[in-house]
């Protein structure tokens, strides 16, 4: 009877946020797309993440907006809002953004970019940290209230180690890896950093920081090494930023919009959010008149799984061949960038996702753009023999294998949980959490993952056309930095996405007058497309999408230990890196 209740009071539930967002839904349905004023202004909100790939929608109002913009449609904004004679100037308005180093860079240029068009930029900034301010330092204008603070002071990146807690609660992680910087399984195994995690963190930091001082030296007009000694001073009281010369002006919104009215020579300020522009242009008519060229997005822990086991922050084998086939048979699309932003994860799901980016590949013109991190498996797949472009501070390479086991039995015996195995075959208890690795096992696994690791870095030579002894010095697991990775041969190109467009122009033989228009595979779906097309070959499933849309935690990480505790062979990168 309980049972029942429960469920009864579920589908009720269910039924009554269905209709609700059916309801409004249909009201969207019915309003009129937004319109573009003459002498407007561009209004440029950036909150959270701005995912590559898009999030499943709720058409209802106050969840809408919550909804964040990807990267692709804060490019294609920018990029619009340069050439729209409707736009007089646009102004940024950065709000505790959770963003790599790399997108950074690409929202960067393209703010720099749009500034070539000779229309203002402001900045309007309200408790801003580090990012925040790094965009900023594009613009013509700084602004902040008189009572703000300017969170820029340096740059730290703290590494966790739980092998204590591990021992206090009887839970032993056995971590078996190839390459000496592949230390993934540290955090388990150690209380401190290895000399080689430590060399790589810190060569993390130092181009990161560097990177941090030289854009506001530029953006500011002043000297790296005064610029340095500022930091050291920071954070700052707005007034201490005003007078540091990092911002330009206190005032409040309203008396900055006042500012502008008067460059603009304007009596009113007509705002239009970057949502409602891009709304002004349905996707159906961004690809008329233009060559049609796929952005197909790789994004998350790569894991095996089927098609509609697609999520956002997963990167399942099934949904990414499954993709990559539909781009394969649209006969509209000239092209095709890969986009991919991810640290990696299960090794033969990795293995399954490059054999159908190479089949993409002999049938259209293919470039490799990768975002914040494309490391191990992440890197693996863009192993297709074709072009690869990457940002100075993209996280990449980390070619190396790992194996991590855990064993229970000490917790087991804490809880006086009595465990009671029967077995044949002299490997059967390979993989049991109640036993530790003996020095048979150990053998046996080190053996499977030696021949992953060689299998690993052939790929890698095949696909960069090099020979295996010169790249396996540069594998080892260690994770380089795109600007690195240029160096070293590991990639082609330093650039973002107007570089791959570029470059996918050239490949595909698309003359320099045509139009290009960016598709993104997946397209945005609604929940309620989810709700009426929900079948077992959709790529999402609607109770996969609607847990995404409801957890709050910390998901990057929190797939990265899930992919670790379920054992098997992983190509990962070493570590979840968020430097603030």
């Amino acid at each position: 009877m309980k049972k029942f209740l429960i469920g009864l009071l579920a589908g009720i539930l269910l039924t009554i946020l269905t209709g609700v967002i059916v309801f409004f839904a249909v009201l969207r349905f019915g309003a009129r797309t937004p319109t573009v004023d003459n002498n407007s202004t561009l209004v440029l909100s950036l909150e959270g993440d701005l995912p590559e790939r898009a999030p499943v929608e709720i058409p209802v109002p106050f969840l809408e907006r919550e909804t964040p913009v990807t990267l692709q449609e804060t490019w294609l904004t920018l990029h619009r809002a340069a050439g729209d004679p409707r736009i007089k100037a646009v102004v940024l308005m950065p709000h505790d953004l959770d963003i790599g180093w790399g997108k950074l860079q690409e929202i960067h240029d393209d703010l720099a970019a749009f500034k070539h068009s000779g229309k203002p930029l402001y900045a309007f900034l309200r408790n801003p940290g580090t990012r925040e301010y790094y965009l900023a330092t594009t613009a013509d204008r700084i602004f902040m209230t008189p009572t703000d603070t300017l969170d820029v002071k340096g740059l730290r990146a703290e590494m966790v180690f739980v092998q204590d807690t591990l021992n206090k609660v009887g839970v032993q992680m056995e971590v078996l890896h190839v390459g000496k910087y592949k230390d993934a399984g540290d955090m388990f195994t150690r209380t401190s950093a290895t000399p080689e995690t430590l060399e790589v963190m810190n060569q993390i930091l130092d181009q990161y920081y560097g990177n941090l001082v030289d854009t506001i030296a530029a953006g500011r007009k002043k000297k790296p090494a005064d610029v340095r000694a500022l930091i050291d001073n920071g954070p700052f009281l707005s007034s201490q930023a005003l007078s540091s010369g990092l911002i330009d002006s206190l005032e409040f919104e309203d008396q900055m919009y006042g500012e502008l009215k008067k460059q603009l020579q304007e009596n009113e300020i007509r705002r239009i959010s970057n949502r409602n522009y891009l709304k002004s242009v349905p996707a159906s008519r961004r690809t008329e008149n233009a060559r049609r060229v796929a952005l197909v997005v790789g994004q998350g822990l790569i894991v095996r799984g089927p098609a509609r086991e697609m999520q956002e922050d997963l990167m399942t084998s099934g949904g990414m061949i499954k993709l990559l086939r539909q781009v394969e048979d649209d006969s509209s699309i000239r092209g095709v960038i890969f986009r991919i932003d991810s640290p990696g994860g299960d090794g033969v799901a990795s293995d399954d996702i490059l054999h159908a980016v190479e089949n993409l590949s002999k049938k259209k013109p293919l470039v490799i753009s990768m975002s914040d991190v494309a490391g191990s498996g992440g890197y693996f797949v863009a192993m297709s023999g074709d072009p690869i472009i990457a940002y100075p501070n993209t996280l990449t390479g980390s070619i190396g294998v790992l194996m991590v086991k855990p064993n229970l039995h000490g917790l087991f015996d804490k809880l006086g949980l009595k465990l009671q195995t029967l077995s044949r075959g002299r490997y059967a208890n390979l993989d049991s959490e109640s036993t530790p690795m003996d020095a048979a096992a150990r053998a046996k696994f080190t053996e499977s993952l030696n021949e992953f690791y060689k299998e690993f870095v052939t790929r890698v030579a095949d696909g960069r056309h090099r020979k295996y002894d010169e790249i396996e010095p540069l594998a080892q697991g260690r994770v380089w930095l795109g600007a690195q990775a240029k160096s070293n041969g590991l990639i082609d190109q330093l650039g973002g996405l107007d570089s791959a467009v570029e470059l996918i122009r050239k490949k595909a033989q698309i003359a320099p007058g045509e139009r290009i228009a960016l598709v993104p595979y997946p397209q945005r779906r609604s929940i309620l497309d989810l709700l009426l097309s929900r079948n077992e070959n959709d790529e999402f499933s609607f109770d996969a999408s609607l847990d995404s849309l409801l957890k709050q935690l910390h998901v990057p990480a929190r797939r990265w230990i899930e992919a670790m505790l379920q054992g098997g062979t992983l190509r990962i990168m070493p570590y979840a890196i968020s430097v603030k």
